[in-house]
């Protein structure tokens, strides 16, 4: 593959950033996770807490990362902030946990959510069925239909800036106008027994656990902290992705404005959107329903309380909808991040070159390779929810650079400021610490995976820097 071009061809407007910042974070996870949370909190105001305290992290540390962006308009985004930030052994532990798990599980997790829906309208494609018997490994026509996308979609992305972002705009404006049009369906449609039973004031703050057979534990004071925080796993994951936007710096029209603006819009249009999902649900649902939903699919449980049996197929093409725009965002910018780490060193020389369409096709291809092995192995769930305590450490971290480099370059040039700063940052770190210490304390199974994860590219680092591996 000729290296024909030396540097990112600016081609996203501000329209197209934000776009590429809310169609990455909706996925299939608005659609689903509420069913567990529901399980956690057991009623509508803590359901609504959760959620709400997630979009109010995301966009505290969306907007702190616009200062960032503007210092630092270049491929790679976030590597690059925390290698200014720190040294480039920070730097690498975080690109080598985004290639090895953060992404790619991430694209895996969101093209196999893709094949499964895609089932309800076509059969053939269930994951239930065993299409190929490999003794060690059953692999499912969900599984292969799913890298048949993220292959798809990696070879659109290979052709230019411009083929993904047509996809990215033209499915992201669909979903997010499918959902508002599920939502004010809901809302016209919701059931007035169920909305006041949901929101009276004896039961909305009741915080316990609800079991999908009706029963209700109690929880002690700390365990509840607990609960929230096992809770804000899967809110975390649907709201995360809004960095995605940094890595493709290089290639945004004036970025040391449209990326911190696009990060505020991408990130505000989103969490409305989720808090109204979640209302819309509680208006058609009751907490029980939404709780037990069949496989947690709430929005399909919620579809057919609205529109009868044709709701499954309604959301089942939303969600393919959705899925497939998110993996385009995902796979666009992800391998820029790998492009950085080659031009310094860190990765596979053959990553930090550009193909005739201004693109890195080799980063694209091995991304493409590793979603799809994870695709296969069908483990991606589980670390998924391991490496959420791990991503929000690199944000914390990533946000901590900030006031380290307002003390290393107080001269250096911020044609953006983080909005409240000192002091939503710091609430940020406070929010951020305390999930973490609760998931350590109370579900350490999503803890110590994904820092063996993250340790285990301490010796990758110094083998690559000794150039022991990297040619």
């Amino acid at each position: 593959m000729p290296q024909e071009n030396t540097s990112f061809k600016p081609s996203l407007g501000l329209v197209d950033a934000t776009m590429l910042v809310a169609g990455s974070m909706i996925g299939s996870g608005i659609f689903i996770v509420s069913a567990d949370i529901t399980r956690n909190t057991g009623s509508v105001g803590w359901l609504m807490f959760v959620w709400l305290i997630t979009g109010f992290m995301t966009l505290t540390a969306a907007i702190s990362y616009g200062e960032l962006s503007a210092m630092f308009p270049k491929a790679g985004g976030q590597y690059i902030y925390l290698k200014e930030a720190y040294n480039p052994l920070i730097s690498f532990l975080y690109g080598w946990s985004f290639f090895t798990v953060i992404q790619t599980a991430t694209i895996a997790a969101v093209a196999v959510a893709f094949a499964k829906f895609t089932a309800y309208l076509l059969p053939q494609f269930s994951e239930d069925i065993v299409a190929l018997d490999l003794g060690f490994l059953k692999i499912s026509p969900a599984q292969l239909l799913s890298i048949v996308v993220i292959v798809l979609l990696t070879f659109i992305n290979t052709r230019g800036i411009n083929s993904g972002k047509i996809i990215q705009t033209t499915f992201t404006l669909t979903k997010l106008l499918s959902l508002l049009g599920l939502i004010v369906f809901g809302l016209l449609f919701m059931k007035s027994d169920i909305w006041n039973a949901n929101w009276s004031s004896e039961a909305m703050w009741d915080l316990h656990k609800l079991n999908i057979d009706g029963s209700i534990e109690s929880y002690t004071t700390i365990a509840a902290f607990g609960a929230i925080a096992a809770s804000m796993v899967g809110s975390i994951f649907s709201s995360d992705s809004w960095n995605n936007v940094t890595f493709i710096a290089g290639e945004i029209k004036n970025p040391q404005r449209n990326i911190g603006l696009s990060l505020a819009l991408g990130t505000i249009i989103v969490t409305i959107i989720y808090l109204l999902t979640n209302i819309m649900y509680t208006g058609v649902l009751s907490l029980l329903e939404i709780a037990s939903s069949d496989k947690d699919r709430v929005a399909v449980t919620a579809s057919n309380a609205i529109f009868g049996s044709a709701g499954t197929i309604i959301i089942a093409v939303m969600i393919m909808v959705s899925t497939f725009g998110c993996n385009n965002g995902l796979i666009m910018s992800g391998a820029r991040v790998y492009y950085s780490m080659a031009k310094d060193g860190l990765f596979f020389k053959k990553v930090g070159q550009l193909n005739k369409n201004a693109v890195p096709e080799f980063g694209l291809w091995i991304q493409c390779i590793i979603a799809s092995l994870w695709a296969l192995s069908g483990k991606y769930g589980n670390l998924l929810d391991m490496i959420s305590f791990v991503v929000v450490v690199f944000y914390m971290l990533t946000i901590v650079g900030i006031f380290i480099l307002r003390k290393k370059r107080p001269d250096a040039e911020r044609p953006y400021k983080a909005f409240g700063y000192p002091f939503l940052p710091i609430i940020y770190m406070i929010m951020g610490v305390a999930f973490c210490v609760l998931l350590i304390i109370y579900k350490p199974e999503y803890t110590w995976p994904g820092l063996i994860i993250v340790l285990l590219g301490i010796p990758v680092y110094y083998l690559i820097a000794k150039k022991e591996i990297v040619t």
